[in-house]
């Protein structure tokens, strides 16, 4: 496996395979690997030729209170993992070679940002259109593969690279849980074994909210106060998150708010385990 550490290596690594008439799909993330990102990389391997991973740990999408710093950083372990599942190349840039002294170009985020992420994270989104704009410059791929995990940000790049007219394919792939139906993020780590059983709470919850839609139930204020309820342990203090940033259902293209579901929909929660923010989502 290729190691490139230069936009211009990382470009010139690109435009060689398609100059081949090689299919090339990039697999964008911040490292800390695991089996949901590796399924990106064996999606990749579906549709092209030839895939390309990034470790770039993104500084202009958190905010200062947000984990920077603690983000985990695996970077021999993450290249060896790629390696073995048959990446071609990884992009591991520094700090400095994306953002260089004086850098103050962002790409602002399309409306689909605005809600949910948006209201919490202000700023994120325009850190994640920025640099996965960047990442699209440098490496010029054919196919570009990113999780339903993280379900609004997918939302935000298929909304840019229409908007923007980018010349990639976007291709959405399936959150990858564990047996218990846990979620995988890189943040479950810093979960301790209660932290991690009540953090069930969240995929418990959004399974619970499929089946009452699957049987019939359509008004999004009693779905919506059920997930609410749920999270919260049913006020057992000692099965509750500790924080709702939202749990809600909205249109599934668009994330506005609906009162009933009749079309594609999509239940949403952030909540706090401990001092932890986790995500998940499931579509109804």
């Amino acid at each position: 496996m290729d190691r490139l550490s230069t936009p211009e290596a990382a470009r010139e690594y690109v435009l060689s395979a398609r100059g081949k008439g090689q299919r090339v799909g990039i697999v964008p993330t911040m490292g800390a690997l695991h089996q949901g990102h590796l399924s990106l990389v064996a999606e990749s391997q579906k549709h092209c030729d030839v895939t390309i991973a990034t470790i770039f740990v993104n500084p202009t999408q958190f905010a200062p209170h947000e984990d920077l710093q603690k983000y985990p950083r695996t970077l021999e372990q993450d290249c060896e993992l790629l390696q073995s599942q048959g990446a071609a190349a990884v992009f591991v840039p520094e700090s400095s070679m994306i953002y260089p002294p004086g850098f103050s170009t962002y790409v602002q985020p399309p409306a689909v940002a605005a809600p949910l992420e948006g209201e919490f994270r202000p700023d994120h989104f325009r850190g994640v259109t920025t640099i996965v704009m960047k990442l699209f410059q440098i490496l010029p791929a054919t196919h570009a593969f990113f999780g339903r995990k993280d379900y609004q940000q997918l939302k935000v790049i298929e909304a840019m690279v229409r908007d923007l007219n980018v010349g990639i394919d976007v291709v959405a792939c399936d959150t990858v849980r564990e047996p218990d139906g846990l979620a995988l993020s890189s943040r479950n780590r810093y979960l301790d074994p209660e932290q991690r059983q009540i953090a069930l709470q969240i995929s418990r919850t959004l399974q619970n909210t499929q089946r009452r839609v699957q049987a019939g139930e359509r008004d999004v204020e009693t779905l919506q106060h059920q997930m609410h309820r749920e999270l919260l342990g049913d006020g057992d203090a000692a099965e509750s998150v500790d924080k709702i940033d939202y749990a809600t259902i909205v249109d599934a293209d668009s994330l506005a708010p609906i009162r009933q579901i009749d079309g594609p929909a999509v239940a949403l929660i952030a909540a706090f385990v401990g001092p932890t923010r986790l995500i998940d989502n499931l579509l109804l």
